[in-house]
């Protein structure tokens, strides 16, 4: 066994699962009249009626005056049901820095099919907040372009409705009460103690519409003084029920859509932001995958970007990859261009694509863009113009671009503006469609960049616009162990699925090398305990885009998985052979079958168990595990696998 192998293997496979924590939570099933839900860590989690999800999530935040999530140490829990009832008390202190907020809830279920969810806080120190209080999440299937009847704080109501197009602001304003039909369902909410709006959170690529506390509109931060208190109370009531099997007892089926094939996207990786450059046992591992596109960053406005790009020109050579050139200016925009125009005229790097931000405007402003196009178009005609955002998809709906003579406009994804735990990345997923669908009428004719795919946020949108050098003394924020494990490899592929399947034309994921790349590479993690990744390690998802970019020759298939918080699949296919990657999201194993194969086919698993020979060997194949499954036949999904499918459509 290798140095490495072992290594690898002695890796806490939780404490990675879970982004740096072995701790994984034990929802509680509990049932209010025909209601049921998951309760979990304070929160309500799919209230449904049989298979009818009405509620996505209800919960408590507290955000301070740079709009970071303040995760409370919860105390004192009790959990009480029945077989149609529930009532459960919690406490939870929050605490960071200035912030000494506690609060206790109270969550009460009743057979009359409401819930009632109730807050009782006190502020123990003066501190500044942009938010406390409740939220709601509404599920965006099966509300998108429904009605919903908001009555205002004065008594008045309006009809309005859930939007199906990616609302760029507050979608219902002063809430006192909502309703709303859902699948026959008559849906009432009702808010005391605050007044709430609701926004598209999809805007963030969040699956859902949230309600909350306090308007936008009101100046914020706000000032906290010890000894305040906060009331609130949010109330669900839902006439009508019904019934149904439950999903639990079903088989997952994923079935293909072969007459609806696009063209696989170009797919790209970025430039590692490790200080050192790539070695060359680095380059023979990243070229094999055949990258389309090598992102790199150039601040123009300080003074070592040439030193960078000149680094950046030696990588892109060596890795076969054409550069696609992030250029950050500042007002002296022009003067800045013209020096890289001078150093890209000489160096005549790999590539043609060049993205124009502005430092400190949250897209690229028009004005901008019509004074340096047609700079960089005369020095060179080729080359492929990109605007947009550096930022969230937000911020390119907020500030829509005109016609400024750009090919494509662009913004970026996370999956964690707004919660981190796995299950809501995994919920998250959908909207990545959303945004894409969306960008495209505001694109029109132009092209969709989505650049980059990050599984943790690069900054903090509501501070900056581009990332800044971390000089702190811990782990960057930046960093997620979970790039690492199982379970990033299985988001990656959710994400490649709803991106490639919605028409994008350009994605780029990740970094090349280190604790936010594809592998950590020949040198060990800065951050041991936090990201175990010994020197050498390769990424699962080094796999998965081996696998992806090893058939590129191939069209991207769509497909529905029946229960896609659970399993989804990205599939290719030339007509008539189908490859697959089919990936299991959850800890236990799942029941699956695919229909639209015939025959035979081969699926090899990437899972806990091979999980060291992966990690160790960038020509794993996963052979040893090979099983052939009948076309028809049941098998199962390993916990957290990503599981690699060849075979034959049918027809």
């Amino acid at each position: 066994m290798t140095t490495l192998h072992q290594s690898v293997s002695s890796i806490h496979p939780d404490k990675i699962m879970f982004g740096g924590s072995a701790y994984k939570s034990s929802p509680v099933m509990v049932m209010a009249g025909s209601l049921h839900a998951r309760y979990e860590k304070g929160t309500l989690r799919y209230i449904s009626s049989g298979k009818t999800e009405l509620i996505r999530m209800i919960y408590s935040a507290l955000r301070d005056r740079n709009w970071v999530t303040i995760h409370p140490t919860i105390s004192d829990e009790k959990i009480e049901k029945t077989e149609n009832s529930f009532r459960i008390t919690l406490r939870c202190n929050y605490s960071s820095g200035e912030i000494n907020f506690i609060a206790n809830y109270t969550i009460e279920g009743n057979q009359e099919n409401a819930i009632v969810f109730t807050m009782e806080g006190e502020a123990l120190s003066d501190f500044e907040k942009n938010r406390i209080g409740f939220c709601v999440l509404h599920p965006v299937e099966g509300n998108e372009g429904k009605n919903c009847v908001v009555e205002h704080t004065d008594g008045s109501s309006v009809q309005s409705f859930f939007p199906e197009e990616i609302s760029p602001n507050q979608v219902f304003r002063d809430i006192k009460s909502m309703k709303w039909m859902c699948d026959g369902l008559n849906c009432t909410l009702t808010f005391d103690g605050d007044v709430f709006e609701t926004e598209d959170q999809r805007n963030w690529t969040d699956t859902s519409f949230k309600t909350y506390s306090t308007p936008l509109s009101i100046p914020y931060p706000v000032k906290i003084e010890k000894g305040t208190r906060i009331f609130q109370k949010i109330t669900l009531t839902v006439a009508g029920s019904h019934s149904g099997k439950s999903e639990h007892d079903e088989k997952i089926i994923i079935k293909l859509f072969p007459e609806e094939t696009l063209r696989l996207p170009s797919i790209g990786i970025c430039q590692s932001s490790r200080s050192n450059p790539l070695n060359s046992s680095e380059i023979k591992l990243l070229r094999a995958l055949k990258f389309d596109h090598f992102r790199v960053d150039l601040h123009l406005f300080e003074n070592n970007w040439i030193e960078k790009a000149e680094q950046a020109d030696r990588e892109s050579t060596d890795l076969g990859f054409p550069v696609e050139f992030a250029l950050f200016v500042d007002d002296n925009a022009m003067a800045q261009v013209t020096k890289f125009i001078k150093w890209h005229s000489e160096k005549k790097p790999l590539g043609s694509t060049i993205i124009l931000y502005h430092k400190s405007q949250p897209s690229t402003p028009d004005l901008l863009a019509r004074t340096i196009i047609p700079t960089l178009r005369e020095a060179d005609p080729d080359i492929d113009l990109v605007t947009g955002t550096n930022a969230n998809f937000a911020q390119l709906n907020r500030n829509r671009p005109g016609d400024t003579g750009n090919d494509y406009i662009c913004y970026s994804i996370h999956p964690q503006e707004h919660a981190s735990d796995n299950t809501t990345l995994v919920e998250n997923l959908k909207a990545q469609e959303y945004s894409v669908i969306t960008a495209r009428r505001i694109a029109e004719k132009k092209g969709i960049m989505i650049t980059p795919v990050t599984l943790q946020r690069r900054f903090n949108a509501s501070n900056t616009l581009y990332e800044l050098t971390w000089s702190g003394t811990g782990v960057p924020p930046q960093v997620d162990s979970r790039v690492m494990s199982l379970f990033g490899a299985c988001w990656t592929v959710g994400s490649l699925k709803y991106l490639c399947t919605s028409g994008a034309d350009s994605i780029t994921y990740y970094e090349t090398v280190g604790e936010r790349g594809i592998i950590q590479g020949d040198y060990p993690s800065r951050w041991p305990s936090e990201f175990p990744a010994p020197e050498g390690m390769i990424f699962p998802v080094y796999h998965v885009f081996k696998f992806l970019l090893g058939n590129k020759d191939l069209g991207v298939v769509k497909s529905i998985s029946s229960k896609p918080l659970i399993t989804e699949c990205l599939a290719l296919t030339d007509g008539r052979k189908a490859r697959v990657m089919l990936v299991n999201f959850s800890d236990s194993a799942q029941p699956v079958s695919i229909d639209c194969c015939s025959g035979l086919f081969r699926i090899r698993p990437l899972c806990r168990s091979n999980f060291a020979d992966a990690a160790s060997n960038h020509r794993w194949t996963g052979k040893q595990q090979e099983k052939v499954i009948r076309s028809h036949d049941i098998f199962t999904l390993e916990p957290y696998s990503v599981n690699f499918i060849e075979g034959w459509l049918r027809h």
